[in-house]
């Protein structure tokens, strides 16, 4: 029996083996289109018979070696990379919820998810609950709908740095007959694999820590595999009933529960809407992924001695990290993230917004950018940016108050980020 591989043989090796006299490195294959001899070998593909490319709107090599290895990563049996994270978190979510739907979703997510699900999907028709992640039992229970169609979190909520609990939302959810999905971008498959806790989809903005060094803009969805869709056929008709514009494919029926998930949003989703990730953004995102391992230990490391330095300072109203003892989250990361869980802090500035800005305004090393999980440190207040579309009760339901500032911490030397926050503050 083949022994199992560890976690950084898999950053460095997964996804893409070469042959004898093959490219080492993961090849980008810049095509459009594919070459056939016939027709009818060109018809096999479209009638989803044969596995193959022919035309990268749907599926490309280069693509889909990065995202066989972010699903070895990840633990999963099939994967599939998105033009960002918004596109993977808005395919994972419509593969399965359509108009006249339902789906619980926890309010501590990404201020761009929370307005993809509050609004523009909400256009389409798909009704969307949002809970606290400190509800009680029977506010769970109160949630579901005889139409509800998933569960949604994320592992660490951006910018809230809430640490979702994820075996008690998948419990919840399986209950119910539907899958749990979770954005697993923060924690990356390095500190956290959710699919081991009873997620069932899993998704990534590969912009952030798997890129590493905002070069590309991607995302990934991963299935586990694990969630019997044929339980539930009337739940969940398009995996499980014949799909008319293939010519009467069932799914489940044809590639089975490790494949039907990935293939349906692929052969259906990826064809009609197109966000598909270039091959050159693949190639970049495999070259972080190859260092992923190393460069989240880092983040952590940094990440830590910034937040215990800000807990310390009589200037900060509050900071968020599961990595202090002192954090409302503490207890589920040393249960789900044992060794260390991102580089970003959350904290507040006494004085509020006004105080906030200003503090930012003064900082040297680090660059108000709207971005987050980058080699090079970054900050940002949410309120003002990426949050801005939110009502002070939704900002607050979000866990992003208005003196919020998110400082990612890059790889530099953290004294030096600590000495850049240092005379920031005392500028003010």
């Amino acid at each position: 029996m083949k022994k199992k591989q560890r976690i950084e043989t898999t950053c460095v090796q997964g996804g893409y083996h070469p042959g004898n006299g093959e490219p080492r490195q993961v090849p980008i294959i810049q095509s459009t289109t594919f070459k056939y001899n016939s027709s009818a070998d060109m018809g096999k593909l479209f009638d989803l018979e044969a596995s193959g490319y022919f035309y990268t709107r749907l599926q490309n090599p280069t693509n889909d070696y990065v995202a066989a290895k972010i699903c070895e990563l990840e633990g999963g049996t099939a994967a599939m990379l998105t033009s960002s994270g918004q596109a993977a978190n808005f395919y994972a979510v419509f593969n399965i919820a359509n108009c006249g739907d339902h789906v619980v979703s926890l309010s501590a997510i990404y201020g761009g998810t929370f307005n993809l699900f509050s609004v523009t999907m909400k256009k389409m028709g798909i009704d969307f609950t949002f809970l606290s992640p400190d509800c009680t039992d029977e506010e769970l229970e109160a949630a579901f709908r005889p139409n509800t169609k998933a569960v949604f979190g994320e592992t660490i909520a951006n910018p809230a740095l809430r640490v979702l609990d994820i075996e008690r939302f998948a419990k919840a959810a399986h209950k119910h007959g539907v899958p749990l999905i979770v954005d697993n971008t923060f924690a990356t498959p390095v500190n956290c694999r959710p699919i081991e806790w009873g997620a069932d989809i899993v998704t990534h903005s590969t912009t952030k820590y798997m890129d590493g060094h905002g070069a590309g803009v991607g995302g990934c969805i991963v299935d586990s595999g694990k969630f019997d869709w044929t339980k539930y056929p009337e739940k969940f008709p398009g995996l499980c009933t014949p799909d008319e514009s293939y010519h009467g494919v069932v799914y489940t029926e044809r590639f089975g529960l490790g494949g039907a998930f990935i293939t349906k949003a692929t052969a259906q989703l990826m064809r009609d809407f197109g966000s598909i990730q270039s091959p050159q953004n693949a190639y970049l995102l495999n070259l972080g992924l190859e260092s992923l391992h190393v460069r989240m230990a880092r983040h952590c490391e940094n990440g830590q001695a910034v937040a215990e330095f800000l807990a310390g300072d009589d200037r900060i109203s509050f900071v968020t990290y599961c990595g202090l003892p002192g954090d409302r989250d503490h207890a589920l990361a040393e249960k789900y993230l044992p060794n260390g869980s991102c580089g970003v802090v959350s904290f507040g500035i006494k004085g509020g917004r006004a105080a906030a800005e200003k503090f930012m305004g003064n900082l040297k090393l680090a660059a108000i950018e709207t971005h987050v999980a980058d080699a090079r440190t970054c900050c940002l207040h949410p309120a003002s940016a990426t949050h801005r579309q939110m009502s002070d009760a939704e900002l607050v339901a979000a866990g992003v108050s208005p003196d919020l500032v998110r400082f990612s911490c890059g790889l530099e030397n953290k004294e030096d980020l600590i000495d850049d926050i240092k005379q920031a503050l005392d500028a003010i």
